[in-house]
């Protein structure tokens, strides 16, 4: 029986499409009995899936394989398998649907009349599963194409990432972005997030964290502001100025952080301003209305252009980082793998580590509160 399929025989079972149509076969048992054996093993209401194992995906395999190749021996070497397994797992299928799909002679292997039937009806399922996996094929190893959902810091997100993203969906335009900024740790399974922005400190274990750039985070005034107050140069001095705190959205106060002596130490100033907005916090000391301990990314650009002064650059922490998290590295689908290649490049690109570029220690000497 000569036969021609539309995929590499290489592939295995799940690439048996034939194109052509099958040998005549032979008369088979009256369908009246076929259909009552059928009904016998697989009940009707049987959903797809459980029906699916009980009729033997190694037996439906094997099945299509004879089918194609006209005999038990190819199709065995089709499948890496030898001519007794396909055998059994035909024999096999045919005992749990109750009917006869091959009549075999020492010369011939043909389709019964019900074989042709289950024969074309299996072919449009597996003409599916081939599509099914080479569509995931191609995402991993394809064009990139789909859609990514990122989630990120609400300040981080809108000052550095949501920027780059124009730039990144004209370089990939099959590839659609959903940016969701939002200060809470990342539930990657409940929120079906792809790619997650984090800061500070990641202690999750389950998931790939890169680092990106580290997190620099000081405390900062304005220009006016030191002129009528000057700044701390103590920890303990915190308490004598107007400090400015930020809310995240869970409702904690985010605790200002210094390393002194080698060891992280926790502030939580009593703060004449706290907004829930990381822009406002940093607004704020613009405007000269007080201090607040800001992150580097934040500030680099008003420290530039001397908008901004540094207080305790010393004790400014350094074992913090930017980070982009995903769950594994296996089995990344294309679109993935190139939007942390991209974020990684572009965001290390940026000046955002502004420590080298604090204005010195000693002009920050305090002067005597106004």
């Amino acid at each position: 029986m000569n036969r021609s399929d539309t995929l590499d025989p290489a592939a295995g079972a799940a690439s048996m499409v034939p194109t052509t149509p099958l040998a005549p076969v032979a008369p088979a048992a009256p369908a009246e009995a076929v259909e009552r054996g059928f009904r016998v093993s697989l009940p009707n209401r049987a959903d797809a899936l459980s029906t699916g194992f009980a009729a033997s995906y190694a037996g439906i395999m094997a099945f299509m394989a004879v089918a194609s190749e006209g005999s038990f021996a190819k199709a065995g070497e089709r499948l890496g398998i030898g001519r007794s397994a396909v055998s059994r797992n035909v024999q096999k299928l045919e005992t749990q649907l109750s009917t006869r799909l091959f009549l075999r002679t020492t010369r011939t292997t043909q389709l019964t009349r019900e074989g042709q039937r289950f024969f074309e009806n299996c072919h449009q399922g597996v003409t599916h599963i081939v599509e099914a996996m080479n569509d995931m094929l191609e995402l991993r190893e394809g064009p990139p194409r789909g859609m990514i959902r990122i989630s990120a810091t609400v300040g981080f997100g809108r000052k550095v990432v949501a920027p780059l993203l124009e730039r990144f969906m004209a370089a990939y335009p099959e590839i659609a972005i959903e940016l969701l900024l939002d200060d809470r740790p990342t539930d990657f399974a409940s929120e079906q997030v792809d790619v997650a922005f984090r800061n500070g400190r990641i202690e999750d274990s389950s998931i790939i964290a890169k680092q990106l750039i580290p997190m620099q985070i000081a405390l900062c005034a304005s220009p006016a502001y030191v002129a009528r107050h000057g700044l701390p140069d103590t920890i303990e001095a915190l308490g004598r100025h107007a400090c400015i705190n930020f809310r995240f959205a869970s409702g904690r106060v985010f605790e200002w952080e210094f390393k002194v002596d080698g060891q992280v130490r926790k502030v939580m100033p009593t703060a004449r301003l706290t907004f829930n907005d990381s822009d406002l916090v940093l607004h704020a000391v613009l405007q000269g209305w007080g201090i607040a301990q800001l992150a580097g990314y934040q500030i680099a650009e008003p420290l530039a252009a001397g908008q901004l002064v540094v207080a305790m650059a010393r004790y400014a922490p350094d074992d913090r980082g930017h980070y982009l998290c995903y769950l594994s590295r296996q089995h990344l689908p294309t679109r993935i793998r190139v939007f942390i290649d991209f974020m990684t490049d572009a965001i290390r690109a940026q000046a955002l580590n502004c420590l080298t570029d604090f204005n010195p220690e000693p002009a920050l000497s305090p002067s005597p509160i106004a």
